[in-house]
């Protein structure tokens, strides 16, 4: 059945604020939940921090004190909504365990959604930024084993490959490179909008990650590769944020947010295999329709226009977190030397990409390719968790040393 948000009546707005013992919610178990559970969450939480950083940049140009009033209300239970939702992360998770989530989150998110784009500058946008998140996800796994003496198998449970991307060490481009071409707000698909809102929200939670928790380990190379693999992330937001029309007025990225936030949490209450976690998504589906009613609302009175013009009639199918094996490895196998150039994409290394390079490396190993090269010395071959038979791309496939 669709669903119109724009018809549906939420919780009332006085009646949201919720109590401590309401907020204390339990963690999801580390080892029994579905991952594809905790990858929603991560997600929810990234769409939460941006609606409450988007509300927060809001207020400080809005000179209507009764605005700002409004805002702040609501921005307040998104607050709440945000503690509830990254509060079901589970506490003895390891920060590298979370970090693979996050990593399962980057890779099988953006995968679903340049499968599901319909416009092709953005899908190219999207596959093109997967295969980097592919890639540090097996970084990552790599470091886990060394460190932590555990594999990441255990983490992505078969869903996701763990296996070599667009190397990291060729990630590092030019910051002018990095900048695209926005849709235009007028002609895009609502779909578009969507999508390009919820993948900026989900690395930008990523970069915030890595550059809080990079520096709590002991170990230099775990430093050293939160370090390198969050400058890339930087690369990422400024990639997927450059994709949003830069002309839509604050009335019309409000309510863009708010019935994003409505799509999200409908399309994870409809998906989600946790009944405790399902009955949230469901509760704050209900507090969202009265935050997009609220910003309707405004956008009516401030921007002269109705909301529908704008939005989406219903709601897409669900966003859905499944697997994206023989995607991504078509991927690899066609888009695998792909770099930026401008707002689009070559296949030569170019003078800025080269100078880049030298820069930033200095003629030295990253810590992207130190970490494996430590791994096959220390346990004589790569950590890989391949499912679906070689790598497509016989240059990445794996390499045993002899520990004679």
């Amino acid at each position: 059945m669709s669903f119109n948000p724009l018809e549906h009546k939420g919780i009332p707005l006085e009646r949201q604020v919720r109590n401590w013992r309401e907020l204390d919610v339990t963690p999801v178990d580390p080892d029994r939940s579905d991952p594809y559970t905790k990858c929603r969450i991560i997600t929810m939480n990234g769409i939460e921090v941006e609606a409450v950083m988007f509300s927060h940049h809001f207020n400080r140009v809005c000179p209507d004190p009764e605005v700002k009033r409004q805002l702040a209300e609501v921005r307040f239970t998104e607050q709440q909504q945000q503690k509830v939702v990254n509060w079901l992360l589970p506490g003895q998770a390891s920060i590298l365990e979370t970090t693979i989530s996050y990593e399962q989150v980057a890779v099988d998110l953006t995968a679903w959604v340049a499968r599901m784009e319909p416009d092709p500058y953005l899908k190219q946008a999207y596959e093109f930024g997967v295969l980097e998140d592919f890639d540090h996800l097996y970084r990552y796994a790599n470091l886990y084993e060394m460190i932590e003496h555990r594999q990441a198998e255990k983490i992505v449970d078969g869903l996701t490959e763990v296996m070599p991307g667009r190397p990291t060490i060729v990630e590092h481009r030019h910051p002018a490179d990095n900048v695209r071409d926005p849709y235009d707000r007028a002609k895009a698909d609502p779909l578009s909008k969507l999508h390009a809102l919820t993948v900026m929200s989900a690395e930008q939670q990523t970069m915030n990650f890595y550059m809080t928790v990079g520096p709590q380990y002991m170990e230099p190379i775990a430093r050293q590769l939160y370090q390198e693999i969050g400058l890339i992330e930087e690369e990422h937001v400024t990639h997927y944020e450059s994709l949003v029309d830069p002309g839509e007025t604050w009335w019309e990225r409000l309510v863009n947010h708010e019935y994003n936030e409505c799509y999200m949490y409908h399309s994870f209450m409809e998906t989600e295999s946790d009944p405790k976690v399902k009955a949230i998504w469901e509760l704050h589906l209900n507090m969202e329709l009265e935050h997009l009613r609220i910003a309707c609302d405004l956008m009516r009175r401030h921007d002269g226009r109705d909301p529908e013009s704008v939005l989406a009639p219903q709601l897409p199918p669900p966003v859905t977190f499944e697997p994206n094996k023989e995607y991504l490895r078509h991927l690899l196998a066609t888009q695998i030397d792909l770099t930026t150039l401008g707002a689009g994409y070559v296949r030569e290394a170019h003078e800025r990409f080269e100078k880049m390079q030298e820069a930033i490396h200095g003629g030295e190993k990253p810590p992207s390719e130190r970490v494996i090269d430590m791994h096959r010395e220390k346990f004589g071959q790569e950590y890989r968790h391949q499912t679906d038979g070689q790598h497509p791309v016989e240059s990445l496939r794996e390499v045993r040393v002899s520990q004679d």
